[in-house]
């Protein structure tokens, strides 16, 4: 592992800014992700969810998010292969953070003085050390946060600053969910017809004429979907709705 850098760590003050501003799509999360990789002196990192069933053998890891590029597009599914089952398990009964270390790694990650604070999961399974921060929102929104790479060294500090910004990334994920919930049973067939045509670059008495609408009934239609997706005009609307993946 490499040397602790040394680096200041943010204050609370900065973190509970990054939790007002509300996100409108995942993209808005990298940002936040990298600045976390760096503080924690990794090379890359990786969000899994928790899906399927409650019952612990139905459920599976699945990655949301990762930068590991696509020269390590096998990462993922080697992961996931090697710690899955012990991460599932672990996540139901523990909320204690995991490290690991590659084969070619001889010190884990972390300080040794924070070590029974932390699991260990069976080293050189994976070509790349790392650390996973557990997250448990309930029933759903469960998953783990990675950051991966050869030199991590965090202070303890920094491991529990990294978990709490963990869990604020983790809370955003399930809301963008839930958002996208809500906006699909609010919009009905002809808002999102009516967005598709906004968005393929018709004008309100293309639409009409396409619908067998009213250019007044069209232009309604646009103003609710506007309004269902928090946009503050029907720009902004089409591409909350293409973000969301309501319309193509």
């Amino acid at each position: 592992m490499g040397h602790h850098t040394g680096r200041a760590i943010s204050n609370a003050d900065q973190m509970r800014m990054v939790r007002v501003n509300r996100i409108s799509s995942r993209s808005d999360l990298f940002p936040r992700l990298i600045a976390m990789q760096k503080l924690a002196d990794a090379q890359g990192f990786a969000v899994f969810r928790v899906t399927g069933s409650g019952v612990p053998a139905k459920q599976r890891l699945v990655c949301e998010l990762e930068n590991w590029g696509s020269s390590n597009a096998a990462f993922g599914k080697a992961f996931v292969d090697a710690y899955g089952e012990a991460l599932l398990e672990h996540i139901d009964r523990s909320l204690l953070p995991l490290f690991w270390a590659a084969s070619h790694d001889r010190a884990a990650p972390g300080p040794i003085d924070f070590s029974p604070f932390m699991v260990r999961l069976k080293d050189g399974l994976v070509p790349f050390s790392g650390l996973a921060f557990p997250v448990r929102l309930g029933a759903v929104g469960n998953g783990f946060v990675l950051f991966t790479g050869d030199d991590i060294d965090p202070q303890n500090d920094t491991i529990i600053e990294l978990h709490g910004r963990c869990c604020n990334v983790m809370m955003d994920l399930l809301s963008l969910d839930e958002r996208r919930a809500a906006a699909t049973e609010a919009l009905s067939e002809r808002e999102i017809a009516c967005l598709q045509l906004a968005g393929d670059g018709r004008i309100s008495e293309e639409i009409a004429d396409k619908l067998g609408l009213s250019v007044h009934t069209v232009n309604a239609y646009l103003g609710s979907a506007t309004i269902k997706l928090d946009s503050v005009n029907r720009i902004q609307a089409i591409a909350k709705a293409i973000r969301l993946g309501y319309i193509s």
